[in-house]
């Protein structure tokens, strides 16, 4: 994330509950990617966890974005 988005997300956080769980939520899926792709071998169930975790962080991420262009428009 830029370090605009950061100072957003420091400014909005306390007061707007989706996207504080939005973000709790990307910092958990982060974690656990950094954890899966340490492993220097993975099951086939856990390839199928990994792409599922990136699938859920992107979403996340996405609407996070959302959240934050909204927020930035209203500062206009």
């Amino acid at each position: 994330m830029e370090a605009r988005d950061l100072e957003m997300l420091e400014k909005y956080l306390p007061q707007d509950l989706e996207l504080k769980t939005l973000w709790d939520e990307h910092i958990i899926f982060k974690k656990q990617l950094e954890k899966l792709e340490s492993k220097i071998a993975r099951t086939p169930s856990e390839d199928l966890t990994l792409k599922e975790i990136k699938k859920q962080k992107l979403e996340g991420k996405t609407r996070l974005q959302d959240i934050l262009d909204r927020y930035r428009n209203a500062e206009g």
